[in-house]
């Protein structure tokens, strides 16, 4: 989804188009839908975690409460479809029929995500959150951590298929030595998460892999 929107139409002076939805009348409409989740991202951006209200959601969205309501109990209910939406739209990896090349494009828009979009500012707010919520927690996870582990598998499950790696890989580990320096850094040290560094990444593995299979 675009992001920033809303507010740049409003800094212009023009009505932001999620100002034309108004409740539920027609059942439970997307357009408005969308504009509560982009407001929701929006909100979070501008004034933090605890900055937003399920009241600055609906008014922002263009929306009554009770609309926002009926689809979600809270505020963090909304943010985490928001991010899902995202995530699902974002880092689904590519396919070039090449495993090296897959790796570097997914590793490399893994980190624009969580560094660079609206997105990634929602998944930290959402860590930060599910740190003292055990039932979000697991909401989390169940949400976006698995889903997301299964995306991260697809270059190196293609790769089995066409024969660049050995059946018998442990691809769960492998994983973990992909992707987790880019949350580490993302999450913890706040190091700079650029293409060199996720090109790194990939080419340990694929040394890694070439030994392996030697």
């Amino acid at each position: 989804m675009e992001r920033g929107s809303t507010a740049a139409a409003t800094a212009a002076g023009q009505e932001p188009a999620a100002a034309r939805h108004r409740g539920n009348r027609h059942g439970r409409s997307e357009q408005a839908r969308q504009a509560v989740l982009e407001a929701a991202d929006d909100l979070l951006v501008e004034k933090g975690f605890t900055g937003v209200t399920i009241e600055g959601i609906a008014a922002r969205a263009g929306v009554a409460k009770q609309t926002v309501y009926r689809w979600w109990k809270t505020k963090t209910d909304v943010l985490l479809d928001a991010f899902l939406q995202d995530a699902a739209e974002a880092l689904t990896p590519p396919d070039h029929g090449d495993l090296a090349q897959d790796l570097r494009a997914h590793l490399h828009q893994l980190a624009l995500f969580l560094t660079r979009s609206d997105a990634g500012a929602v998944f930290k707010a959402l860590i930060g959150h599910a740190q003292h919520d055990p039932a979000f927690a697991a909401a989390l996870r169940s949400g976006y951590l698995d889903e997301q582990r299964r995306r991260d598998l697809a270059p190196l499950e293609r790769a089995v298929e066409r024969g660049e790696l050995a059946a018998g890989l442990d691809m769960a580990a492998e994983i973990d030595q992909l992707v987790g320096p880019v949350y580490h850094r993302v999450l913890v040290t706040a190091e700079p998460v650029d293409r060199a560094f996720t090109d790194r990444l990939v080419e340990a593995f694929l040394q890694r892999t070439d030994q392996g299979n030697r």
